[in-house]
């Protein structure tokens, strides 16, 4: 089901904190649930560090100049902020 407004996406406690793979996985799919003129934060993990370095690339090469990828900042929580525009 489509995002008809901008949203965030929570990937940051539980499996996510373990499994770097489900956490791109599952931004990728919050992405493509993202409605075009909107945007998804997606708030991952603080145990992979900065998602500019694991995550943006992977976006690009999956949505190209479809998206638009900002590093926000770290959350008070510990994890990290990433919003994709659409």
């Amino acid at each position: 089901m489509k995002q008809d407004q901008s949203w965030s996406a929570s990937l940051e406690h539980g499996e996510y904190a373990h499994d770097q793979a489900l956490v791109i996985q599952h931004s990728i799919e919050a992405v493509d649930e993202t409605a075009t003129g909107t945007y998804v934060n997606l708030v991952t993990p603080n145990e992979f560090g900065n998602p500019e370095e694991y995550l943006t690339e992977v976006l690009i090469e999956k949505f190209g100049s479809s998206i638009n990828v900002q590093y926000k900042d770290e959350c008070g929580c510990g994890g990290h902020v990433l919003r994709v525009y659409k």
